[in-house]
């Protein structure tokens, strides 16, 4: 990266905080490539959303591909729930370890699960593995109130998992964020309270979401769900080099500030009424004597 800029400071990789969960849906080999080639520096982990690295033809050599990278890889927690559902748990983590996995993601988005029933597994996970573990419905008509999602995130915390995933689906629009995608800021503010950030990974595939919590949590807040063509995008909101950040890392408002008063000269007398700038007094008027 280009080093002249004076930008929010990055923790370096491997990173605890800032990271960046990226979504593969089931992309090429060439398709992994362009994207390591441009943006491995940004990328901290790679899903391989639901169920798709059960399908992959190619799994082996994908997952080869990113941790020659040095980006560990993790299958979707939706796999994990059909693992647990069918009793094919233990053929679940053979598969992953065979594999060369070092992550592996445990939800209960869809199957429901006691908090000590997913603790246990959360344990049993941690033996070998880096686990993230992910708190949330993906059902809209779901609704976990705010207190429960902190009950929940701590049991997990417990239990031994790295980060707490926030679900918001790969649509942003369950969990932390309403159907229009609008974020929860209540929801967010009372985790946030009550959880260090830093142990939490908040699902934003969308762009107004990942401005919003960039504002609201800093250029370092760990972010999930990711796209694969996102990853560059995310990393300019990161640093203010995009639009939307970029007056909450840079001296916008100073710089504009001193410049008001020479913009308001350039315009032309009867906009600079409008736009409230003070006009030069008329001249009196003479009186002629008569």
């Amino acid at each position: 990266m280009l080093d002249f800029f004076s930008l929010p400071t990055r923790s370096a990789k491997p990173r605890d905080v800032g990271v960046s969960h990226i979504m593969d849906k089931g992309m090429g080999l060439r398709q992994v490539e362009d994207m390591l080639e441009t943006g491995s520096d940004y990328i901290d982990i790679v899903k391989l959303g639901w169920g798709t690295g059960y399908v992959t033809q190619n799994l082996f050599d994908k997952i080869k591909m990113y941790r020659e990278a040095g980006i560990p890889v993790c299958f979707g927690g939706t796999l994990v729930e059909v693992a647990i559902l069918q009793k094919r748990f233990d053929a679940f983590r053979d598969m992953a370890r065979e594999a060369g996995i070092t992550h592996v993601e445990i939800s209960n988005g869809v199957i429901d699960m006691s908090m000590k029933e997913k603790a246990r597994y959360i344990r049993e996970l941690c033996k070998e593995f880096t686990v993230l573990s992910e708190v949330g419905s993906k059902d809209s008509d779901k609704i976990i109130p705010p207190y429960r999602w902190v009950e929940l995130i701590q049991s997990d915390l417990d239990a031994g998992s790295w980060k707490v995933i926030c679900e918001a689906r790969e649509s942003g629009t369950v969990g932390l964020y309403f159907g229009s995608g609008e974020a929860r800021a209540g929801l967010i503010d009372e985790i946030v309270a009550k959880v260090d950030p830093a142990d939490l990974i908040f699902e934003s595939p969308q762009k107004a979401q990942q401005v919003y919590m960039v504002q609201k949590l800093g250029s370092e807040v760990n972010l999930g769900n990711i796209g694969s063509n996102e990853v560059i995008a995310l990393e300019t909101l990161r640093l203010g080099l995009r639009g939307d950040t970029m007056a909450d890392f840079h001296d916008v408002e100073i710089w504009n500030k001193r410049r008001n008063a020479e913009l308001q000269a350039e315009l032309p007398r009867p906009e600079r009424r409008a736009r409230g700038a003070s006009a030069p007094e008329p001249k009196p008027k003479l009186k002629r004597i008569q």
